[in-house]
């Protein structure tokens, strides 16, 4: 009797969650089925287009130019050194000052030469007196040639001494072999210098070199006196000069030849050592097909962009093209192959169409792009 009733508690148990179970898969029935007839009636209403901004591939002139990078260089520089020892009695210019050739720098004690200097001067004038005296008596045959020799030899003498010690002040005048700007100096007022201790350094900063590699497959394009365009930190804008020399070698390691550019410098902006952008500039120019480049999309399979298409029934969608680019200026790209001038890209919220979606185009949503773009930033 009692395992009757045990058996007919499980069953009532059993009977129970079953019926909860059937309860709560209907109500998840139901609400799927819901789902999915409001997915269809979505479907057959039509998903709202996507709001995204539009550009006109356009036809355009390019110039042509070929990019390299390089470093700028001074067209003098140099490292002022002590010709000779001696102590340090006056400092004439200042760390970074604009000096001018043959201006006095550096003076070094010439005191003992100075003195030296004064008495080989003496010497020089007594030897030419007794020099002019001979030659008299030579002239007047009173006197032997060999005497006359004699003094000449001496007053030859003399001269040499002055001719090195007035050699050793100026050396020790240490001047501007050229104008530039100095830099800082390495030496101070009262110290004693050595023959080679650095004093200072001077470099020519008005005009300055651009020096790059150019690989050997472009060295045809490239001639002395073609325009070229730089950009460098410190520079707001390109600077613009000309090629002034090509290596006639080309290096085996790397193959490719250095080349030269001459630039003006008027504000002394560009430094010696400076990173540079070099633009030469090509005298063919490059018909293009134009597009922003934010309107490319890229992936393993290539570059694409969205093409605004207009539909009968008054739909506009968007088709992907995949696209085959050239060169890149400022904020546009060249296209090759896929695009046609005339055609309307999608150039802002590609990312988020898929091919045929709907979109409604909101061209105020993006900034005007440009071949030469200035960021506020930048």
């Amino acid at each position: 009797m009692k395992s009757r009733i045990t058996a007919k508690k499980v069953w009532l148990t059993l009977a129970g969650i079953g019926l909860v179970l059937g309860l709560i898969l209907g109500i998840k029935a139901a609400q799927i089925g819901s789902l999915i007839s409001f997915g269809r009636k979505a479907m057959a209403a039509g998903m709202p287009p996507t709001a995204v901004a539009s550009a006109r591939a356009e036809a355009a002139v390019w110039e042509n130019t070929l990019r390299f990078t390089g470093s700028l260089r001074a067209i003098q520089g140099v490292m002022l050194t002590a010709e000779l020892p001696g102590k340090v009695i006056a400092i004439n210019a200042e760390n970074g000052a604009e000096v001018q050739k043959d201006e006095v720098l550096i003076e070094l004690d010439t005191r003992q030469e100075q003195a030296d200097l004064a008495s080989a001067q003496a010497a020089l004038k007594l030897a030419k007196i007794n020099r002019d005296r001979t030659q008299g008596l030579l002239e007047k045959r009173i006197l032997a040639q060999s005497e006359f020799d004699t003094a000449q030899a001496s007053f030859d003498q003399a001269a040499a001494r002055v001719g090195t010690l007035e050699a050793t002040i100026a050396k020790k005048i240490i001047r501007a072999p050229f104008s530039g700007r100095l830099g800082l100096r390495e030496v101070n007022l009262g110290q004693t210098v050595a023959t080679g201790d650095n004093l200072i350094p001077l470099h020519s900063s008005d005009p300055i070199y651009v020096e790059f590699s150019v690989p050997q497959t472009q060295l045809k394009a490239l001639h002395v006196g073609q325009k070229l365009r730089v950009t460098a930190d410190g520079a707001a804008e390109p600077i613009e000069g000309e090629i002034t020399a090509v290596n006639p070698v080309v290096d085996e390691a790397t193959r490719t030849a250095r080349a030269q550019g001459t630039l003006r410098n008027p504000g002394h902006v560009l430094r010696a050592g400076l990173f540079a952008e070099v633009e030469v500039i090509l005298p063919q120019s490059l018909d293009v097909v134009q597009i922003p480049l934010s309107a490319v999309l890229t992936s393993a399979y290539g570059d694409s962009v969205f093409v605004v298409e207009e539909q009968p029934e008054g739909k506009t969608i968007a088709r992907q093209q995949f696209v085959k680019l050239g060169p890149a200026r400022g904020d546009f790209v060249s296209v090759i192959k896929g695009i046609t001038a005339g055609e309307r890209v999608v150039s802002a919220g590609a990312f988020k169409l898929s091919n045929g979606a709907a979109i409604r185009l909101n061209d105020a949503m993006q900034p005007v792009p440009s071949l030469t773009p200035t960021p506020d930033n930048s």
